[in-house]
């Protein structure tokens, strides 16, 4: 997804290759300020970002604990879809007030209508997230002087999921590599990564940011390079001999560098202009008041969501620096980050806190967990759960297991030790499911699994048509144009009803659940 390459300009910098996609369009013009600028045709691939932003945002925030998301559905009118024209957006971003050259041509288009009409809820809930990061963002930048909109940057990395994890091996919300965070001082161990601190990774963003911008000192080219490495920015510059415009460089860059930048522009247009396109930030549960307690001993997320009540996905994913739910304050104090009052009630109760189970989570004060094991809390079933099992097949993703059984992401992850969403085909993967539920998730597992015997019919098929809502698709639609014709209905839901994982996948003549007949 990226590469960070060491780049020698008076001091050794570590940089950072971004997970950038770019967007199977064909640009002709670009629009810089005022005057025009002729651009080559050529194509980049905009479907791979957008599956990235699937997996990053759907996958992750949508099927969460509800304590996190608190309103993934809920009342509002959808924009009708319509296209602004070319004039309208080029005069939108000319008022925004910024150092960033927001130029706009066709692949800045692509991806506004990625972001405002193709994946709309999951930039609702981008937006809705933004209101908890974007203020850690802003202050870090504006300590070090450097451009409040640089905070769009997360948006394109890693969608607002501070766990997102490439398979490249870049990290966070802001995806470092892990030589580059330990460079820009970043602890990195068995137990703490925090290129997942939300706080620690933009101070060493930032830091990284000004760095690059004291080599380019132009900004799209400070994105670049933050995408492919200076390398091959500088690379780009030498064989154009010596431009440092990005729509000049444009061809010489890497294919997925040249989506970068238009995704960012796009992203920057859509978090000023969503209103416009009547998106509406998905409330979310994380507190927007926080602060943080020193943590002087070993301690568990358990014992802090049992003794203060707090759900253990909230101090997780306050907290997402810690890989193993431990926080191993054995040879010095780390912080833990809590809701403001929880805070208060923590102080109150330290010590009671500390001793409530110790024995069980910390043997004789030592860190012991077992191999390839997050804790124990997956040895017993919750209660009013019961256990089942299923088989992966080649093709299955967590996030799509974990919306089939009506679990979340996270729980699969933490009951199965699925570290970066890595299953394998033929693996058993535990669930726990309502027990009074047990035999209809059987007969999913079955069904998904692929072992359902010929005897058995479709689970789609055992409902009667009458107990739902259908839809026949006609020519032209999508599964959002359809979602907008019934009132409550989310294009996730169409998706889900319906077992399609890819929205692209729908044909005219076929016939889709909708919603459950009331």
């Amino acid at each position: 997804m990226k590469m960070k390459n060491i780049f020698h300009y008076s001091i050794v910098l570590l940089f950072c290759l971004a997970a950038a996609s770019a967007s199977k369009i064909t640009a002709q013009t670009a629009v810089k300020n005022d005057s025009l600028i002729l651009v080559q045709q050529d194509t980049i691939d905009i479907d791979d970002f957008s599956t990235t932003l699937d997996s990053l945002v759907n996958i992750w925030y949508m099927n969460t604990n509800p304590g996190l998301v608190v309103d993934t559905i809920y009342e509002h009118t959808l924009a009708s879809g319509t296209n602004f024209s070319d004039s309208v957006l080029i005069n939108r971003l000319s008022k925004i007030v910024s150092p960033f050259k927001l130029t706009y041509n066709d692949h800045v288009n692509a991806f506004i209508k990625l972001y405002t009409q193709e994946r709309r809820e999951q930039v609702e809930t981008m937006l809705g997230l933004s209101e908890y990061y974007f203020p850690i963002f802003e202050a870090a930048l504006d300590a070090e002087g450097l451009p409040l909109e640089l905070k769009y940057l997360p948006v394109i990395e890693s969608a607002l999921n501070p766990r997102a994890f490439s398979r490249a091996g870049a990290s966070g919300l802001w995806q470092f590599m892990y030589y580059t965070g330990k460079q820009y001082g970043l602890e990195i161990n068995s137990y703490v990564d925090e290129r997942r601190d939300p706080y620690k990774s933009t101070q060493a963003a930032v830091k990284f940011l000004g760095d690059l911008y004291n080599i380019y000192g132009d900004w799209q080219l400070v994105i670049a390079a933050y995408n492919c490495g200076p390398g091959n920015v500088n690379r780009a510059i030498r064989r154009s001999g010596g431009k440092k415009n990005f729509w000049e460089l444009f061809y010489l860059l890497p294919r997925e560098t040249r989506g970068y930048v238009p995704a960012f522009i796009a992203a920057t247009y859509t978090f000023h202009y969503y209103k416009e396109h009547d998106l509406k930030p998905r409330p979310v549960g994380l507190p927007l008041a926080t602060d943080t307690v020193m943590i002087s001993k070993p301690l568990h997320f358990d014992q802090v969501s049992q003794m203060l009540d707090i759900p253990i996905d909230i101090i997780r994913y306050l907290n997402p620096q810690y890989r193993k739910d431990i926080v191993p304050a054995q040879n010095q104090a780390f912080p833990l980050r809590l809701a403001f009052h929880q805070s208060t009630s923590f102080a109150s109760n330290e010590e009671s806190i500390y001793e409530f189970n110790r024995q069980k989570y910390f043997p004789d004060n030592q860190l012991v967990v077992k191999p390839g094991n997050a804790s124990a809390g997956s040895s017993a079933p919750p209660p009013g759960k019961a256990k089942i099992y299923y088989t992966v097949k080649s093709g299955d993703v967590v996030g799509l297991i974990a919306d089939w059984f009506d679990v979340y992401t996270s729980s699969l992850r933490y009951w199965n030790n699925i570290h970066r969403n890595i299953i394998r085909v033929g693996q058993k993967l535990v669930i726990y499911v309502d027990e009074d539920k047990v035999d209809y998730y059987k007969e999913i597992a079955r069904q998904k699994s692929g072992y359902a015997s010929s005897g058995t019919a479709r689970l789609a098929e055992s409902v009667n048509d009458d107990d739902y809502i259908y839809h026949t698709v006609g020519q032209g639609d999508s599964v959002w144009s359809i979602a907008r014709q019934y009132p409550d209905v989310t294009d996730s839901d169409i998706l889900r009803l319906n077992n399609i994982s890819n929205a692209r996948h729908i044909k005219p003549g076929q016939k889709l659940k909708i919603k459950p007949k009331s």
